[in-house]
């Protein structure tokens, strides 16, 4: 206890703490230290996990505008700037050692068209190679959704990542890259949005919402994007091969066979003209020698037709009547029953016709004889 007067001259005794209680994690520096000896540090930041973010060059804007947008969900990445591409991937090791990182991702671009995202634990690994599909960024998205820079998200795998062995290691690598250290220095203390990676079609779907409401209400921030793995290494960016997958096809070979379908274009096309050039007939109707069959009234012209038809028939069936049937062998009978019945159905055909038509020509003929004379 500490005694105090006051301006009255009275004495008032009044009670003032002379240390306050410091938390367990604090440590409290000896007021002499010696140069040499190590200054000790906080317990509070356990998970140290810093993750290298960066590219190699030869990817075009739309792939650096996704680093960024990983860069800024990710407050513990650090950046490095572009490596060349001559150089072999093991040099990635060093640089994280440099930087001090224990993860990796590394964007590759092929041909400006196609990115490939490198994902390692350095320096033991392991190492895995996605292809990277279906793009796009915050600017492009324009969501309704927003969360605080540097908050850390809640974590949503699909429970098909714990039925495939492959699945598990990808979903425990993607744990330990996206899941913010608690603590971090950059990092704020509370979640407000969630990543999701979800499993459909053998690729990684990845999805970003903000936490509306504490009953579960979500809106998408952006950005988006599907992991197509391709395979799975022991080592960090190279070892042996523990997975790989087999539906895999490069995008290059996907082009090269969409050109070649439009290439064969023509040539099918010429080989159509080839076949309808082989197969088309002669004339256009066999039964019609000219092209004067269609000048004039086809109503006469079909009661010409008949009349013909009708003689013909009549001068076959009188030679039938005079001349007596002989007796044929019955292996040429059987060969007109071969090569003949076309002919007869023919026959048939162009006499049921003819039949229809001169039917037709009567009935006019009756409707203009009931029609009234003019006056």
């Amino acid at each position: 206890m500490v005694k105090v007067k006051a301006k009255t001259g009275k004495k008032k005794i009044a009670l003032v703490p002379q240390a306050k209680k410091e938390d367990d994690n604090v440590v409290v520096l000896p007021p002499v230290r010696m140069s040499d000896d190590p200054a000790p540090r906080q317990v509070k930041w356990i998970n140290r996990q810093r993750v290298l973010v960066f590219a190699a060059r030869g990817i075009n804007h739309r792939h650096r505008h996704l680093m960024e947008d990983i860069k800024k969900l990710m407050p513990h990445h650090k950046t490095e700037s572009k490596m060349e591409r001559s150089k072999n991937l093991y040099v990635v090791n060093e640089i994280s050692e440099m930087k001090n990182c224990n993860k990796c991702i590394l964007f590759e671009g092929r041909k400006m068209r196609d990115l490939y995202l490198w994902m390692a634990n350095v320096p033991n690994g392991p190492s895995v190679k996605f292809l990277v599909e279906n793009i796009y960024t915050m600017a492009e998205l324009k969501m309704t959704g927003n969360c605080l820079r540097g908050s850390r998200p809640l974590l949503s795998f699909d429970p098909q990542f714990t039925k495939d062995p492959h699945y598990n290691l990808l979903k425990e690598l993607l744990t330990q890259i996206f899941g913010v250290p608690k603590h971090h220095p950059k990092s704020q203390p509370f979640f407000d949005h969630v990543y999701t990676f979800m499993i459909l079609d053998n690729r990684i779907w990845f999805r970003n919402y903000q936490i509306l409401s504490e009953d579960g209400a979500l809106a998408e921030i952006g950005p988006r994007f599907v992991l197509n793995p391709v395979k799975i290494f022991s080592g960090s960016f190279g070892g042996s091969t523990l997975w790989e997958n087999a539906k895999y096809i490069s995008p290059a070979k996907l082009r090269q066979a969409a050109s070649k379908k439009a290439g064969s274009k023509y040539e099918r096309r010429i080989e159509k003209k080839a076949v309808y050039e082989a197969t088309k007939p002669e004339t256009g109707y066999p039964d019609i020698e000219g092209a004067d069959f269609f000048k004039g009234d086809p109503m006469e012209k079909a009661q010409e037709v008949i009349v013909k038809e009708e003689i013909v028939d009549e001068s076959i069936e009188e030679e039938k009547v005079r001349k007596p049937k002989a007796k044929k062998p019955i292996l040429s009978v059987m060969k007109k029953t071969k090569t003949n019945p076309d002919k007869t159905i023919r026959r048939k055909q162009l006499k049921a016709k003819s039949k229809a038509i001169s039917d037709q020509i009567k009935k006019r003929k009756q409707f203009k004889k009931k029609k009234p004379g003019k006056s």
